[in-house]
């Protein structure tokens, strides 16, 4: 109940009322933050969509010409082709802040530029369907990188929203209504001290004059 835990004076109304109206703030502030965290989310969605779409589309193209390779070359020449790769690759991640939520920004650099270093083999003694297969997935490997990228902003925005709101909806259905609560049952307390203040003034007026009648 309202008036079980607290006291009824102006002073606490006073506290009550400027917790009251920093609340409605922070419901505002909350509410705004959001919204725009769930259009980041959405943007970030379709993005998702586009990678998916083009990383899946790389990778099959790269098994389809691997299978082929595998058909037209022995399973040992395979193997040995590929066993000493080249080229070596470097992960980088930074981070970037979106409304307080701090996402990963990764990033990768080669050894060299060179891009027949993605071929650990010579030409003479491989199928053309094996170069195809390392040239895709060379390609692939950016929208790849990107794409774990942002399926892990997609992960902790969602747990930001969800954080907010669970902020939001306290301040609305719990603290909010709580102050305004407590207000309303102090000031009707203070009315109503008020009111019978007044009756006590006018019964002892009343009977000062009374009893000045009665004097004279």
């Amino acid at each position: 109940m309202a008036g079980t835990t607290i006291t009824p004076t102006r002073m606490m109304l006073k506290q009550l009322k400027g917790r009251l109206k920093t609340a409605r703030r922070g419901h505002k502030l909350m509410k705004d933050k959001r919204d725009e965290l769930m259009r980041q989310f959405m943007d970030i969605v379709r993005r998702n969509k586009e990678l998916r779409e083009r990383v899946e589309q790389g990778l099959t193209q790269a098994y389809s010409a691997l299978q082929v390779a595998s058909a037209i070359m022995s399973p040992e020449m395979l193997e040995q082709a590929l066993l000493y790769p080249r080229q070596s690759v470097e992960l980088d991640m930074q981070f970037k802040n979106i409304m307080s939520v701090n996402v990963p920004l990764y990033s990768f650099h080669t050894r060299n530029n060179d891009p027949s270093e993605i071929y650990p083999y010579g030409f003479a003694q491989t199928s053309g369907e094996l170069d195809d297969a390392l040239a895709a997935l060379a390609k692939v490997f950016e929208d790849m990188l990107e794409l774990a990228q942002v399926e892990k902003t997609m992960q902790l925005l969602a747990e930001e929203i969800e954080k907010t709101r669970r902020r939001v909806n306290a301040l609305e259905y719990v603290m909010i209504p709580e102050l305004e609560s407590n207000i309303k049952y102090i000031s009707m307390k203070l009315e109503e001290n008020e009111n019978s203040t007044k009756v006590r003034l006018l019964k002892v007026k009343e009977m000062v004059l009374q009893n000045a009648h009665d004097f004279k």
